[in-house]
């Protein structure tokens, strides 16, 4: 059986990567697709293990030969997803989640409709610009064109299935994990994972 896509988007400082990675640590069962992406590391990051850090010239030769699933422009650095993240796990029955922006998840939805999509937003407009300065990672030019950007970033919550408010981090988390349990039990998943079950509950003569 095909595994399950899905899609995980937030605007910058809404705590999207602090509650994908508490998710995973939770669920074995879901594999995460790390991006490329054509900005410099920041301190802590590491290659291969936070993203693929790629130059741009790096960047638009893969997208030349089609070897990105999604990808887009975000706040000036270029972010893409690999099809070879993606499609073999998925074909193998494994799910997969991709930690994107609202760019790359429409794209996704074209390609994948049945893709589960869930939106991140913060408690407030003040909470994120706060949750923002503690990161410390960015200089302040850039993290007032984050914040600049998140308004309009936020504007696209309507295009996603669910919607997590990040107010409280442990109830944020739980969340995300019902989400993704209530996916696997929707009938057509149930029924392609439990067909002999299935038939032989129904047969006229259940020796």
């Amino acid at each position: 059986m095909r595994g399950t896509l899905f899609i995980v988007a937030a605007p910058s400082g809404a705590g999207k990567s602090s509650i994908v990675n508490a998710v995973l640590a939770r669920d074995p069962n879901i594999a995460l697709s790390i991006s490329f992406t054509s900005r410099a590391p920041r301190p802590g990051e590491r290659h291969a293990e936070h993203y693929h850090f790629v130059t741009v010239d790096e960047f638009q030769s893969m997208v030349a030969a089609g070897d990105f699933f999604e990808h887009a422009l975000v706040h000036g650095d270029w972010k893409g997803t690999a099809r070879q993240s993606v499609e073999p796990q998925l074909n193998a029955g494994r799910d997969v989640l991709l930690e994107i922006d609202w760019q790359g998840a429409r794209q996704v939805r074209a390609k994948v409709p049945d893709a589960i999509s869930v939106f991140i937003l913060p408690p407030s407009r003040a909470a994120l610009q706060e949750r923002m300065r503690k990161r410390g990672q960015d200089s302040e030019e850039v993290m007032q064109q984050r914040l600049d950007a998140a308004r309009d970033e936020m504007s696209h919550y309507g295009e996603f299935d669910y919607l997590v408010v990040n107010e409280d981090f442990e109830s944020a988390v739980r969340d995300m994990c019902a989400i993704f349990t209530a996916s696997r039990l929707r009938r057509d998943r149930q029924v392609a994972r439990h067909s002999r079950l299935i038939t032989a509950l129904l047969a006229d003569d259940p020796s």
